[in-house]
């Protein structure tokens, strides 16, 4: 699809996909173990429409991207993600409950294809897929070492999964969460999750943020699970955007990625950087906007974002988008250098 079309399609496919969340996949698709899948990868050459030229964006370099596809059936609707400090090896998830694992290709520093794909169902803890019991939209990603956490949207569950152990047959353990979470709309509970490493403020907590659940002020509520300092905060929203993601930068930083759609002003991309010293129970946090970017730029329905850093001793950001299982919108990959980090 050319770029002059793209916008109207996503605008009236993102409506309908938005507003009404993922569909409940089919039962009968229970694999034993990881199925090797083919991705196919066409090369983002710029990420301004009518600029090639440019590769600075706000406080982001812009190093490439792919557009990303595949007949696996149930490959799509990706949210969040990890990339390893390898800068080459990533996992996601998808929408309808299924992990993808793989390596990513690069010709310098420019990322030219995918190896090593594969895709399994995510297990609950009786060993079934999560989606069997009701358990999907798995919208959000968050690594400490060999353990994974997951949210899910619809039954505002955090699952925990020993990944170092297991790999993608691991089998998820609810975890004990605040009262807060359940009282999250069920389409835009949490979103967006990073666990903060060893070494930072607020090492060992789990910073989990919804995606539109508001409190009466009408900003974006938000908790502190485990740490130091557990406690419920806020983010403050501002021109219609919507949690997506997070990560957690070398810096001791929380990068917030954020989504707007609207018939009228189409789709956006924001990235907007929190210090983790900010975050306490009580607090509305803020933070300096990074990127904003709409379809005049090589956006989607972005959703997933990761943190690792290069040999270069650079901060390397990496986004990918939900496709909604939608044909007329893309899975892309897009990387970005933060400059001064």
């Amino acid at each position: 699809m050319t770029p002059r079309l793209r916008p109207f399609a996503f605008a009236f496919v993102g409506l309908v996909a938005l507003s009404a969340g993922s569909a409940v996949p089919q039962a009968q698709y229970r694999p034993s173990v990881p199925v090797r899948i083919e991705i196919r990868a066409a090369p983002i050459p710029y990420f301004e429409h009518r600029n090639p030229e440019r590769i600075r964006f706000g406080a982001l370099e812009f190093r490439g991207g792919l557009v990303l596809a595949s007949s696996y059936e149930h490959f799509g609707g990706l949210s969040g993600l990890h990339v390893a400090p390898d800068g080459e090896h990533f996992l996601s998830l998808s929408d309808k409950g299924h992990w993808l694992r793989g390596r990513i290709i690069y010709d310098g520093d420019r990322a030219t294809g995918i190896a090593d794909a594969e895709m399994a169902p995510i297990l609950g803890p009786d060993g079934r897929p999560l989606w069997e019991r009701g358990w999907y939209d798995t919208e959000s990603l968050a690594v400490d070492g060999g353990t994974l956490y997951v949210g899910i949207e619809k039954v505002h569950q955090i699952v925990r999964f020993d990944y170092g152990k297991d790999g993608l047959l691991a089998r998820g353990q609810p975890i004990p969460l605040p009262p807060g979470v359940r009282t999250l709309p069920s389409s835009k509970g949490l979103e967006a999750l990073a666990f903060v490493p060893k070494g930072m403020p607020l090492a060992g907590t789990l910073v989990a943020i919804s995606e539109h659940g508001l409190d009466a002020s009408g900003n974006l509520k938000a908790f502190l699970i485990g740490g130091p300092s557990p406690g419920d905060f806020t983010v403050k929203r501002s021109d219609d955007y919507d949690a997506t993601d997070a990560a957690i930068t070398p810096a001791g930083e929380l990068l917030l990625l954020e989504r707007r759609f609207s018939i009228l002003r189409g789709a956006g991309l924001r990235i907007r950087r929190i210090p983790l010293g900010a975050l306490k129970p009580g607090a509305l946090v803020d933070g300096e906007i990074l990127i904003d970017a709409n379809l005049a730029y090589e956006i989607d329905n972005m959703e997933g974002i990761a943190v690792h850093r290069n040999a270069a001793g650079e901060t390397i950001l990496t986004l990918i988008s939900d496709d909604n299982f939608n044909p007329l919108q893309r899975t892309i990959l897009l990387r970005f250098a933060l400059i001064g980090r």
